[in-house]
């Protein structure tokens, strides 16, 4: 089973046996948040998609090591290297230091991940806290020739570089193509060629975010960091490299001039790119002003949202398509999609609570080698998720009596729905966590009822505390003239 999970390879547009380059050891390096917003639809299909995939390989008895990275710095408001950094900018207008920024959008990020099942990753570093990295990575660069330095910045040398290795190969880029689009700019600003991109940019006076080097302060290049961080952490040849497929060009197509430029070889083997989440068939994202933030899906709080959607509602929505297919939004799809959710949990419980075995019945195993060969051809979630909804008429049919099952097959049906629905799916029961904020709900009420009442008695110390300790376990307390009311502080 291990050998058998095939991965869709962009290089070569093909299917082929995934052969990890040091079994049983799999590196995966995912392109993290850049995190100075709220986090969106669009960002729930990577991180599902490939949380998936971590969660399979792991099952097949792999060791992986995940890496999802955190852009912190270098990321401007365009992929021209121009305008400001995107973090800065918020800072600016905020009037906060840029880290304030981070800590407040990533904190939000991995709250929302949490809340749509997605597990932690093996190391999550910041691109912030690997600047010495990449000045190594550059200076690589430059001394095999394939980078130079103007005013402070450094640029990498795309014309020279294709004229020894091919750039555009993951993303059917022609270069004279590219150059043909771009002549006419050509000798305007401080590049030998516009589609020349950066690895080190000089601070302009104003620039927040900003560390000394021997080219002069700056900050690194977007494209960088994943590079750098790629090689520390996984070598400077690895498994897995994954995420949207709006990163394959300029970025992903940047990692790997920088990777083989630096080291003479390309350091990723397969990489898998999920396609977009659209909205009456335009791309969503925050830059077209259409994107609606997963807070908003959670509460309803959007004026394209009919209701509110649950997390495992938009888990098994992403889930339902084929990572490299698009995926519509609309509220009669999402609503689709709980439907379907709510069926499969209920028969899911109905098969783990009330089935009763008798002395013959049906065979099952037919049905967990399906399931393994949709996740074995390119991580079929969608065929798997058909696969499980058919399972859903033979757990009702036994319950109903129509078909009966003995205790050996009982068990294996139990432990195979238990390991793609809620190990490798990720699929859990909302109406646990549904108690479990009525219980929260409950406590809460008892001690602000004790912090009324200390209160009242003018023990302004006790009614502190209470709030206070309440604040430090993420619970934010408001008064208000007829009661109070409390949330999540992220």
């Amino acid at each position: 089973m291990v050998n058998n999970l095939h991965i869709y390879n962009t290089l070569k547009r093909e299917k082929e046996k995934f052969e990890p380059i040091n079994p049983p050891f799999v590196g995966m390096y995912v392109c993290g948040p850049t995190v100075y917003s709220e986090s969106h639809l669009g960002h729930a299909r990577p991180n599902i998609t490939f949380d998936t995939l971590f969660r399979y390989l792991k099952h097949l008895g792999y060791k992986v090591r995940y890496v999802r990275n955190i852009t912190d710095v270098g990321h401007l408001e365009n992929d021209a290297d121009e305008g400001e950094d995107k973090i800065g900018k918020k800072a600016r207008l905020e009037q906060l230091e840029p880290m304030e920024i981070v800590q407040q959008y990533e904190n939000s990020f991995k709250f929302n991940m949490a809340q749509l099942n997605i597990l932690l990753p093996s190391i999550e570093p910041h691109a912030s806290g690997h600047i010495i990295e990449q000045q190594l990575m550059i200076k690589k660069i430059i001394k095999n020739g394939f980078a130079y330095e103007t005013n402070g910045s450094v640029y990498f040398n795309v014309e020279k570089y294709a004229k020894t290795f091919s750039y555009g190969k993951l993303s059917g880029r022609v270069l004279e193509e590219l150059m043909e689009n771009t002549r006419e700019i050509e000798g305007k600003q401080e590049k030998r060629s516009s589609y020349d991109f950066a690895l080190w940019k000089k601070a302009s006076p104003e620039h927040i975010m900003r560390w000394p080097s021997k080219w002069g302060d700056g900050f690194p290049g977007w494209h960088l960091e994943c590079s750098a961080m790629g090689e520390k952490y996984l070598g400077k040849k690895f498994d897995i490299h994954g995420g949207g497929m709006d990163l394959m060009f300029p970025h992903h197509e940047c990692e790997i001039a920088q990777n083989v430029a630096a080291n003479g070889n390309e350091a990723v083997k397969y990489w898998m790119h999920n396609n977009m989440i659209t909205i009456n068939g335009q791309k969503m994202a925050r830059s077209l002003n259409n994107f609606i933030t997963l807070k908003e899906l959670f509460t309803g709080n959007h004026k394209l949202l009919e209701q509110a959607y649950s997390p495992m509602t938009i888990r098994f929505f992403i889930l339902q398509a084929h990572y490299r297919s698009t995926l519509d939004f609309s509220n009669e799809a999402l609503q689709a999609a709980e439907k379907g959710l709510r069926r499969l949990m209920d028969a899911y419980k109905t098969l783990q609570e009330k089935l009763e075995a008798s002395e013959w019945g049906i065979v099952v195993n037919e049905l967990e080698e399906q399931c393994y060969k949709a996740l074995n051809d390119d991580l079929n979630s969608a065929k798997l998720l058909s696969i499980l909804m058919d399972g859903v008429y033979m757990i009702n049919s036994i319950y109903d009596k129509k078909y009966q099952i003995d205790e050996t097959n009982l068990s294996k049906l139990k432990s195979i729905y238990k390991t793609f629905v809620e190990d490798i799916l990720g699929l859990k029961d909302e109406s646990v966590a549904n108690n479990n904020k009525e219980l929260i709900g409950g406590l809460i009420a008892l001690l602000q009822e004790a912090r009324v009442k200390a209160k009242t008695s003018k023990d302004f110390a006790t009614s502190d505390q209470i709030r206070n300790e309440l604040l430090k376990l993420g619970i934010e307390i408001k008064d208000k003239k007829d009661g109070f009311d409390w949330s999540y502080k992220m």
